[in-house]
């Protein structure tokens, strides 16, 4: 019998996609993870109803007798990150494009009833635009985020012309418990929350202006179950926002995070990076027509939670 597949299960998002699945009645999840930066002890809690398969997407003979016949395949597998991205380009290239067209070229030989594909909101560029919404025209600015449009099209090309069931979710900076803060490259709210239980203060990048759209990863796991169950004739090919359609700033979050924890630490600020969007929110008006994406938590709450995740993880 087949499973649902997540590549990239090992992963902050990846396991929340994992538990999501499980919690919604899967009785088992297979998981392609190579384990480079995803982690068995996201899982540790699920181990017995999880089967983990150490393979790298790179490598097609490995991964295609995995994904044969799967109902669905959650392809969250690629080294993501802008910064390394522009550093150090070739790991990113042969995961993000090499690795996506191994998982699409596997899943239509195979027989997989609908690839679910994880793009990010990096495709829209530095666009002054606000909402970002999906009909824009894609203009990236780092590797990574090229990396995610080719993703993208592979997508809705294996649609149109093998017939493979597609969907693309664009992410908008997910948060939550499990996400890395110790790698360089880790999202801004874990290295946020890792300070302020530290007691010292984050450098922020840039004057601190710049705001995202920031999604509860719980709240994305379950829209990547959605993108699965909606109707092949409205969803197959697409790509959609995955995110809250609200946006916070750099400097507001800080200090909401200093309210909540009852302290006032001032922020350090360096030089912008490379590659960084000023600004992103998503309009969320097709997948909420075509999904049924309703998020269900707020920004503070979700907050909220991450630090207790994180002030129980450092003890």
């Amino acid at each position: 019998m087949s499973y649902p597949i997540v590549t990239g299960g090992a992963g902050f998002i990846g396991s929340a996609i994992v538990r999501a699945l499980l919690a919604q009645g899967a009785e088992r999840v297979s998981v392609v993870d190579n384990l480079l930066s995803g982690k068995t002890e996201n899982l540790a809690e699920i181990a017995d109803r999880v089967d983990l398969h150490r393979v790298d997407i790179r490598d097609y003979n490995a991964i295609a007798p995995l994904l044969a016949g799967a109902p669905v395949v959650f392809h969250l597998a690629a080294i993501p990150s802008v910064p390394r991205s522009i550093t150090d380009p070739v790991p990113s290239h042969q995961s993000n494009i090499d690795g996506t067209f191994n998982v699409m070229r596997a899943a239509q030989e195979g027989g997989v009833g609908r690839v679910i594909f994880a793009s990010s909101s990096s495709a829209y560029g530095d666009t002054e635009v606000l909402p970002k919404v999906e009909t824009m025209l894609p203009n990236p600015k780092s590797p990574y985020a090229l990396q995610k449009v080719a993703g993208e099209y592979y997508g809705s090309v294996f649609h149109s012309c093998y017939g493979l069931e597609t969907v693309s979710l664009r992410y908008f900076n997910v948060y939550g418990p499990r996400q890395d803060p110790s790698s360089p490259y880790s999202g801004v709210l874990s290295i946020f929350m890792t300070k302020l239980l530290e007691r010292t203060p984050p450098t922020i990048f840039g004057d601190g202006e710049q705001s995202r759209d920031f999604t509860y990863v719980e709240d994305v796991a379950g829209l990547c179950i959605k993108a699965w169950k909606a109707p092949a004739s409205v969803v197959s090919g697409k790509v959609y926002n995955a995110g809250n359609g609200g946006r916070f700033t750099l400097n507001e979050i800080w200090r909401t995070l200093c309210k909540i924890e009852g302290v006032d630490i001032k922020p350090l600020y360096g030089p912008e990076r490379a590659g960084d969007v000023k600004h992103s929110q998503a309009d969320t008006t097709a997948a909420v027509r075509d999904l049924g994406h309703a998020p269900q938590i707020s920004f503070e709450e979700g907050l909220r939670r991450t630090l207790e995740w994180y002030r129980a993880s450092l003890r």
